[in-house]
């Protein structure tokens, strides 16, 4: 059940509901409203919403997708930005989780939301986001059906005030992140040893026989994962919904013990347990993977661990830095 931040046009992505951020009388308006309200046919629309109106500030109601290429349309009415103090962020985190509650009524499977009351409404970007990450974690949380919830924005650059908490990560991707072969070489002069026409003497002897290695293997993916959840006293549905997965892909993970997922669900396994950088290599390892150093994306990842305490790890949170760098989310399906 991912929530995925994307950069589209919610008119033209494929869910089976789009909401607009509507006023209370529902009435075309522009911006996102009049985008939605012109895919869907605006007579069609109007006629539909007139019939529901009007609606209070932070309720959700739904209406056919008519000629859009969503099956619904759930309108939610944002609160207008004054000082913060009037009750907007309650009032905001209501549209969501009612607009998440129709979806859910419907047994929708996939919903996608504009930043709702960012434009003329003027709620700060980023506070909007934090608001909206918030209600949509506490809904997906607490659900037990299938969901996917897609976060569409325009421009991650409008969230840049956002960045202040991640300062330093543009110099520690510049500095970490490997472009350059020879140093990758001289960073992994063992690994490649076996790679490469090098005798075999040149590499590390500590390494012992092939049956000295043999006998001590590491344990398996499945079994590490197990030992993971009982040291943390984490139930499932708290890894897989942390994890921004969906329920059916850990059940998939857990069940067959010959599975091997990707790096990515692995990441995100690891953020949902709260593994600190020593164990998450670990993790990696016993499924054949590495953190490398000459990923972006898994730079940021190894940034994020090694500063973020364990107990502060919020997936949501890094998956926005990702989305600020244009990198691949963790949890995607």
């Amino acid at each position: 059940m991912p929530l995925i931040i994307s950069r589209n046009d919610i008119t033209k992505i494929s869910v089976d509901a789009i909401v607009n951020a509507a006023n209370t009388q529902l009435l075309m308006g522009g911006g996102v409203c009049g985008a939605i309200f012109n895919a869907a046919g605006p007579d069609k629309l109007q006629q539909a919403c007139d019939r529901l109106a009007p609606i209070k500030t932070g309720e959700a109601v739904i209406t056919d997708g008519f000629d859009s290429m969503a099956k619904y349309i759930i309108h939610t009415a944002g609160p207008i930005y004054h000082d913060g103090n009037e009750h907007e962020e309650e009032l905001l985190y209501n549209c969501y989780y009612n607009s998440l509650q129709l979806a859910a009524n419907k047994h929708l499977e996939s919903v996608a939301f504009p930043l709702i009351s960012s434009g003329i409404y003027g709620y700060p970007a980023d506070k909007a986001l934090s608001v909206a990450l918030r209600s949509i974690h506490d809904f997906l949380g607490a659900y037990d059906g299938v969901m996917t919830v897609y976060m569409i924005v325009y421009n991650s650059g409008a969230f840049a005030s956002a960045q202040k908490l991640y300062s330093d990560i543009k110099s520690y991707i510049d500095e970490n992140l490997i472009t350059d072969d020879i140093d990758f070489r001289r960073r992994n002069g063992n690994i490649l040893c076996s790679l490469e026409n090098v005798s075999i003497d040149t590499c590390d002897e500590s390494l012992g026989s092939i049956s000295d290695v043999l006998e001590n293997l590491d344990d398996n993916f499945n079994t590490l994962l197990f030992k993971y959840i009982r040291e943390k006293k984490m139930s499932n549905t708290d890894v897989y919904k942390n994890a921004n997965i969906d329920r059916r892909l850990f059940s998939k993970i857990i069940s067959n013990e010959n599975y091997t997922p990707s790096k990515n669900t692995i990441l995100a396994l690891a953020i949902s347990l709260r593994l600190n950088l020593e164990e998450t290599e670990t993790f990696l390892r016993s499924a054949g993977y590495a953190i490398s150093h000459s990923s972006k994306a898994d730079v940021i990842i190894e940034y994020y661990i090694t500063h973020e305490a364990p107990s502060d790890y919020n997936i949501y949170d890094l998956n926005f830095l990702l989305f600020q760098h244009n990198q691949v989310q963790l949890g995607e399906v």
